[in-house]
Protein backbone atom coordinates (compact mmCIF):
# COMPACT_ATOMS: atom_id res chain seq x y z
CA UNK A 1 0.00 0.00 0.00
CA UNK A 2 1.79 3.14 -1.26
CA UNK A 3 0.85 6.76 -0.65
CA UNK A 4 2.76 10.00 -1.03
CA UNK A 5 0.60 12.69 0.52
CA UNK A 6 -2.22 12.95 3.01
CA UNK A 7 -5.72 12.70 1.66
CA UNK A 8 -8.29 15.47 1.99
CA UNK A 9 -11.89 15.11 0.81
CA UNK A 10 -14.14 18.14 0.35
CA UNK A 11 -17.66 18.47 -0.98
CA UNK A 12 -19.35 21.38 -2.68
CA UNK A 13 -22.86 22.20 -1.51
CA UNK A 14 -24.91 20.27 -4.08
CA UNK A 15 -23.26 16.92 -3.27
CA UNK A 16 -22.47 17.18 0.42
CA UNK A 17 -24.95 14.46 1.36
CA UNK A 18 -23.41 12.01 -1.11
CA UNK A 19 -19.91 12.89 0.11
CA UNK A 20 -20.91 12.10 3.70
CA UNK A 21 -22.03 8.64 2.56
CA UNK A 22 -18.71 8.14 0.73
CA UNK A 23 -16.81 9.00 3.93
CA UNK A 24 -18.95 6.54 5.90
CA UNK A 25 -18.32 3.82 3.31
CA UNK A 26 -14.55 4.51 3.34
CA UNK A 27 -14.40 4.25 7.13
CA UNK A 28 -16.18 0.88 7.19
CA UNK A 29 -13.27 -0.69 5.31
CA UNK A 30 -10.27 0.69 7.22
CA UNK A 31 -7.19 -1.48 7.47
CA UNK A 32 -5.34 -1.77 10.81
CA UNK A 33 -3.43 1.41 11.59
CA UNK A 34 -5.21 3.49 8.95
CA UNK A 35 -6.65 6.85 9.99
CA UNK A 36 -10.35 7.51 9.56
CA UNK A 37 -11.32 9.70 6.63
CA UNK A 38 -13.26 12.86 7.39
CA UNK A 39 -15.02 15.45 5.28
CA UNK A 40 -12.93 18.63 5.18
CA UNK A 41 -14.27 22.06 6.04
CA UNK A 42 -15.24 24.14 3.01
CA UNK A 43 -17.13 27.39 3.46
CA UNK A 44 -18.93 29.21 0.67
CA UNK A 45 -19.48 32.93 1.17
CA UNK A 46 -22.48 34.29 -0.77
CA UNK A 47 -22.72 37.88 -2.01
CA UNK A 48 -25.92 39.86 -2.37
CA UNK A 49 -25.74 39.89 -6.17
CA UNK A 50 -25.62 36.08 -6.37
CA UNK A 51 -21.85 35.60 -6.58
CA UNK A 52 -20.14 33.26 -4.13
CA UNK A 53 -16.60 32.40 -3.02
CA UNK A 54 -15.48 29.00 -1.68
CA UNK A 55 -12.78 28.92 1.01
CA UNK A 56 -10.91 26.05 2.62
CA UNK A 57 -10.86 26.69 6.38
CA UNK A 58 -7.95 24.28 6.87
CA UNK A 59 -4.61 23.77 5.18
CA UNK A 60 -4.43 21.66 2.03
CA UNK A 61 -0.75 22.37 1.33
CA UNK A 62 0.94 19.29 -0.14
CA UNK A 63 -2.23 17.19 0.11
CA UNK A 64 -4.02 15.02 -2.42
CA UNK A 65 -7.34 16.83 -2.53
CA UNK A 66 -10.54 15.17 -3.74
CA UNK A 67 -13.36 17.63 -4.49
CA UNK A 68 -16.77 16.03 -4.90
CA UNK A 69 -19.57 17.72 -6.81
CA UNK A 70 -22.14 16.64 -9.39
CA UNK A 71 -22.64 19.30 -12.04
CA UNK A 72 -26.39 19.12 -12.62
CA UNK A 73 -28.21 22.44 -13.17
CA UNK A 74 -28.17 25.21 -12.13
CA UNK A 75 -24.83 26.16 -13.68
CA UNK A 76 -23.70 27.48 -10.27
CA UNK A 77 -22.93 23.87 -9.32
CA UNK A 78 -20.30 23.68 -12.06
CA UNK A 79 -18.98 27.13 -11.20
CA UNK A 80 -18.66 26.21 -7.53
CA UNK A 81 -16.63 23.13 -8.47
CA UNK A 82 -14.34 25.22 -10.70
CA UNK A 83 -13.81 27.88 -8.02
CA UNK A 84 -13.03 25.19 -5.44
CA UNK A 85 -10.49 23.53 -7.74
CA UNK A 86 -8.86 26.91 -8.29
CA UNK A 87 -8.80 27.60 -4.54
CA UNK A 88 -7.10 24.24 -3.90
CA UNK A 89 -4.42 24.88 -6.51
CA UNK A 90 -3.75 28.36 -5.15
CA UNK A 91 -3.51 26.88 -1.64
CA UNK A 92 -0.65 24.64 -2.82
CA UNK A 93 -2.45 21.30 -2.93
CA UNK A 94 -0.18 18.70 -4.50
CA UNK A 95 -2.92 17.03 -6.54
CA UNK A 96 -6.52 18.05 -7.16
CA UNK A 97 -8.95 15.33 -8.23
CA UNK A 98 -12.48 16.26 -9.28
CA UNK A 99 -15.02 13.61 -8.29
CA UNK A 100 -18.07 14.30 -10.48
CA UNK A 101 -20.66 11.53 -9.95
CA UNK A 102 -22.93 13.16 -12.54
CA UNK A 103 -21.09 14.94 -15.36
CA UNK A 104 -23.53 17.61 -16.52
CA UNK A 105 -23.74 18.93 -20.09
CA UNK A 106 -22.71 15.47 -21.32
CA UNK A 107 -25.63 15.28 -23.76
CA UNK A 108 -23.88 18.02 -25.74
CA UNK A 109 -21.12 15.67 -26.92
CA UNK A 110 -21.24 16.44 -30.66
CA UNK A 111 -22.66 18.84 -33.24
CA UNK A 112 -25.99 17.17 -33.97
CA UNK A 113 -27.33 20.36 -35.57
CA UNK A 114 -25.67 23.31 -37.33
CA UNK A 115 -24.31 26.17 -35.23
CA UNK A 116 -24.46 24.54 -31.79
CA UNK A 117 -21.78 24.19 -29.13
CA UNK A 118 -20.14 20.97 -27.97
CA UNK A 119 -20.80 21.67 -24.31
CA UNK A 120 -19.17 18.51 -22.92
CA UNK A 121 -15.85 19.34 -24.60
CA UNK A 122 -15.99 22.92 -23.35
CA UNK A 123 -16.63 21.73 -19.77
CA UNK A 124 -13.66 19.35 -20.08
CA UNK A 125 -11.46 22.24 -21.24
CA UNK A 126 -12.62 24.49 -18.41
CA UNK A 127 -11.98 21.82 -15.75
CA UNK A 128 -8.46 21.32 -17.11
CA UNK A 129 -7.86 25.07 -17.23
CA UNK A 130 -8.98 25.34 -13.59
CA UNK A 131 -6.10 23.02 -12.71
CA UNK A 132 -7.65 19.62 -12.04
CA UNK A 133 -5.19 16.70 -12.28
CA UNK A 134 -7.70 13.86 -12.60
CA UNK A 135 -11.44 13.35 -13.03
CA UNK A 136 -13.67 10.61 -11.65
CA UNK A 137 -17.19 10.27 -12.99
CA UNK A 138 -19.98 7.75 -13.49
CA UNK A 139 -21.86 6.54 -16.56
CA UNK A 140 -21.10 9.33 -19.00
CA UNK A 141 -23.85 9.93 -21.54
CA UNK A 142 -21.28 9.12 -24.22
CA UNK A 143 -18.17 7.12 -23.30
CA UNK A 144 -16.05 9.02 -25.83
CA UNK A 145 -16.24 12.11 -23.59
CA UNK A 146 -13.28 10.55 -21.76
CA UNK A 147 -11.27 11.48 -24.85
CA UNK A 148 -12.17 15.15 -24.42
CA UNK A 149 -9.68 15.24 -21.52
CA UNK A 150 -5.89 15.18 -21.72
CA UNK A 151 -5.73 14.06 -18.08
CA UNK A 152 -6.66 10.69 -16.52
CA UNK A 153 -10.40 9.95 -16.31
CA UNK A 154 -11.80 7.17 -14.14
CA UNK A 155 -15.16 6.18 -15.64
CA UNK A 156 -17.19 4.20 -13.08
CA UNK A 157 -20.25 2.15 -14.09
CA UNK A 158 -23.48 1.93 -12.10
CA UNK A 159 -23.79 -1.67 -13.29
CA UNK A 160 -21.73 -2.42 -10.17
CA UNK A 161 -24.86 -1.76 -8.07
CA UNK A 162 -27.68 -2.25 -10.57
CA UNK A 163 -26.82 -5.80 -11.64
CA UNK A 164 -26.89 -7.24 -8.09
CA UNK A 165 -30.18 -5.43 -7.46
CA UNK A 166 -31.75 -6.77 -10.67
CA UNK A 167 -30.60 -10.28 -9.71
CA UNK A 168 -32.24 -9.86 -6.30
CA UNK A 169 -35.62 -9.25 -7.98
CA UNK A 170 -35.61 -12.89 -9.18
CA UNK A 171 -37.62 -12.03 -12.29
CA UNK A 172 -38.63 -15.34 -13.94
CA UNK A 173 -38.35 -14.25 -17.59
CA UNK A 174 -35.84 -11.43 -17.49
CA UNK A 175 -34.94 -9.42 -20.59
CA UNK A 176 -32.87 -6.25 -20.75
CA UNK A 177 -34.03 -3.45 -23.03
CA UNK A 178 -32.29 -0.43 -24.53
CA UNK A 179 -34.59 2.63 -24.76
CA UNK A 180 -32.86 3.73 -27.98
CA UNK A 181 -30.10 2.67 -30.34
CA UNK A 182 -27.52 4.71 -28.43
CA UNK A 183 -28.04 2.56 -25.32
CA UNK A 184 -27.71 -0.77 -27.16
CA UNK A 185 -24.12 -1.36 -26.05
CA UNK A 186 -25.00 -0.76 -22.40
CA UNK A 187 -28.04 -3.06 -22.64
CA UNK A 188 -25.98 -5.80 -24.28
CA UNK A 189 -23.39 -5.61 -21.48
CA UNK A 190 -26.10 -5.95 -18.80
CA UNK A 191 -27.73 -8.83 -20.68
CA UNK A 192 -24.42 -10.65 -21.04
CA UNK A 193 -23.74 -10.34 -17.30
CA UNK A 194 -27.29 -11.45 -16.43
CA UNK A 195 -27.42 -14.15 -19.15
CA UNK A 196 -30.68 -12.98 -20.68
CA UNK A 197 -32.02 -11.70 -24.04
CA UNK A 198 -31.90 -8.11 -25.28
CA UNK A 199 -34.72 -5.95 -26.63
CA UNK A 200 -33.90 -2.78 -28.60
CA UNK A 201 -36.29 0.15 -28.76
CA UNK A 202 -35.96 2.42 -31.79
CA UNK A 203 -37.25 5.93 -31.12
CA UNK A 204 -37.74 9.10 -33.12
CA UNK A 205 -37.99 12.57 -31.60
CA UNK A 206 -39.98 15.62 -32.63
CA UNK A 207 -37.65 17.82 -30.55
CA UNK A 208 -35.60 17.66 -27.33
CA UNK A 209 -37.47 15.84 -24.50
CA UNK A 210 -40.37 14.98 -26.85
CA UNK A 211 -40.57 11.41 -28.21
CA UNK A 212 -42.55 10.94 -31.42
CA UNK A 213 -42.65 7.13 -31.69
CA UNK A 214 -40.97 3.98 -30.36
CA UNK A 215 -40.71 0.55 -31.97
CA UNK A 216 -39.52 -2.54 -30.05
CA UNK A 217 -37.19 -5.03 -31.71
CA UNK A 218 -36.84 -8.46 -30.11
CA UNK A 219 -38.82 -11.00 -28.10
CA UNK A 220 -41.18 -9.16 -25.74
CA UNK A 221 -44.24 -11.33 -25.06
CA UNK A 222 -44.27 -12.79 -21.54
CA UNK A 223 -40.93 -11.22 -20.62
CA UNK A 224 -40.10 -9.26 -17.45
CA UNK A 225 -38.24 -6.37 -19.00
CA UNK A 226 -35.76 -3.98 -17.37
CA UNK A 227 -34.90 -0.92 -19.46
CA UNK A 228 -31.38 0.38 -18.80
CA UNK A 229 -30.21 3.93 -19.50
CA UNK A 230 -27.70 6.45 -18.22
CA UNK A 231 -30.22 9.09 -17.12
CA UNK A 232 -33.88 9.92 -16.66
CA UNK A 233 -34.84 13.51 -17.39
CA UNK A 234 -38.56 14.02 -18.02
CA UNK A 235 -39.05 10.21 -18.17
CA UNK A 236 -40.91 10.60 -21.48
CA UNK A 237 -38.81 8.01 -23.32
CA UNK A 238 -39.04 5.39 -20.56
CA UNK A 239 -42.78 5.80 -20.07
CA UNK A 240 -43.43 5.59 -23.80
CA UNK A 241 -41.19 2.53 -24.07
CA UNK A 242 -43.02 0.83 -21.19
CA UNK A 243 -46.34 1.49 -22.92
CA UNK A 244 -45.10 -0.04 -26.18
CA UNK A 245 -43.57 -3.07 -24.45
CA UNK A 246 -46.71 -3.82 -22.42
CA UNK A 247 -48.84 -3.47 -25.57
CA UNK A 248 -46.64 -6.14 -27.16
CA UNK A 249 -47.28 -8.55 -24.29
CA UNK A 250 -44.50 -7.88 -21.76
CA UNK A 251 -45.34 -9.30 -18.32
CA UNK A 252 -43.77 -6.33 -16.53
CA UNK A 253 -41.54 -3.37 -17.29
CA UNK A 254 -39.04 -1.71 -14.98
CA UNK A 255 -36.36 0.86 -15.64
CA UNK A 256 -32.96 1.59 -14.17
CA UNK A 257 -31.04 4.75 -14.97
CA UNK A 258 -27.93 5.99 -13.23
CA UNK A 259 -28.72 9.68 -12.99
CA UNK A 260 -32.17 10.72 -11.80
CA UNK A 261 -32.45 14.23 -13.21
CA UNK A 262 -36.26 13.98 -12.99
CA UNK A 263 -37.17 17.43 -14.29
CA UNK A 264 -40.47 18.87 -15.43
CA UNK A 265 -43.34 16.37 -15.07
CA UNK A 266 -41.04 13.39 -14.52
CA UNK A 267 -42.66 12.16 -11.28
CA UNK A 268 -46.15 12.62 -12.71
CA UNK A 269 -45.12 10.76 -15.87
CA UNK A 270 -43.65 7.87 -13.87
CA UNK A 271 -46.64 7.56 -11.54
CA UNK A 272 -49.07 7.55 -14.47
CA UNK A 273 -47.01 5.09 -16.51
CA UNK A 274 -47.03 1.30 -16.80
CA UNK A 275 -43.57 1.12 -15.21
CA UNK A 276 -43.58 -1.15 -12.14
CA UNK A 277 -40.42 0.39 -10.69
CA UNK A 278 -37.78 2.99 -11.56
CA UNK A 279 -34.29 2.46 -10.14
CA UNK A 280 -31.84 5.35 -9.93
CA UNK A 281 -28.66 6.09 -8.00
CA UNK A 282 -27.83 8.94 -5.64
CA UNK A 283 -25.36 10.68 -7.98
CA UNK A 284 -27.99 13.43 -8.06
CA UNK A 285 -29.92 14.01 -4.82
CA UNK A 286 -33.60 13.12 -5.01
CA UNK A 287 -35.40 16.47 -5.05
CA UNK A 288 -39.07 15.57 -5.34
CA UNK A 289 -41.43 18.43 -4.42
CA UNK A 290 -43.12 18.03 -1.05
CA UNK A 291 -46.10 15.70 -1.23
CA UNK A 292 -44.89 13.96 -4.40
CA UNK A 293 -45.52 10.22 -4.60
CA UNK A 294 -42.11 8.57 -5.01
CA UNK A 295 -43.25 5.00 -4.25
CA UNK A 296 -42.19 3.77 -7.71
CA UNK A 297 -38.68 5.21 -7.36
CA UNK A 298 -35.92 3.12 -5.76
CA UNK A 299 -32.63 4.88 -4.96
CA UNK A 300 -29.51 2.69 -4.88
CA UNK A 301 -26.39 4.28 -3.47
CA UNK A 302 -23.11 4.56 -5.37
CA UNK A 303 -21.24 5.63 -2.22
CA UNK A 304 -19.50 2.26 -1.72
CA UNK A 305 -18.33 2.23 -5.34
CA UNK A 306 -16.92 5.75 -5.16
CA UNK A 307 -15.29 5.12 -1.77
CA UNK A 308 -13.57 2.08 -3.27
CA UNK A 309 -12.32 3.90 -6.38
CA UNK A 310 -11.09 6.87 -4.29
CA UNK A 311 -9.17 4.47 -2.07
CA UNK A 312 -7.61 2.63 -5.01
CA UNK A 313 -6.53 5.84 -6.74
CA UNK A 314 -5.09 7.29 -3.53
CA UNK A 315 -3.14 4.13 -2.72
CA UNK A 316 -2.03 3.56 -6.35
CA UNK A 317 -3.94 0.29 -6.64
CA UNK A 318 -5.48 -1.11 -9.87
CA UNK A 319 -9.02 0.16 -10.52
CA UNK A 320 -9.96 -2.44 -13.13
CA UNK A 321 -11.81 -4.52 -10.54
CA UNK A 322 -14.35 -1.70 -10.21
CA UNK A 323 -15.62 -2.24 -13.75
CA UNK A 324 -18.19 -4.89 -14.62
CA UNK A 325 -18.07 -3.72 -18.26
Amino acid sequence: MIKEHRIELFACRASKGFAEKVVEAWNTHLVPGEERLRLGQLEVTPFSDGEFQPQFTESVRGATVFILQSTFPPAENLMELLFTIDAAKRASADKVIAVIPYFGWARQDRKDRPRVSIGAKLVANILTAAGVDRVMTCDLHAAQIQGFFDIPVDHVYASKVFIPYIRSLNLPNLSIAAPDMGSAKRANAYAKELTCPVVICHKTREKANVVSSITAIGEVEGRDIVIVDDMIDTAGTLCKAAEVLISKGAASVRACATHGILSGKAYENINNSLLAEVMITDTIPLHAPEGTDTSKVTVISMAEVFASILRKVYFYEPVSTEFIF
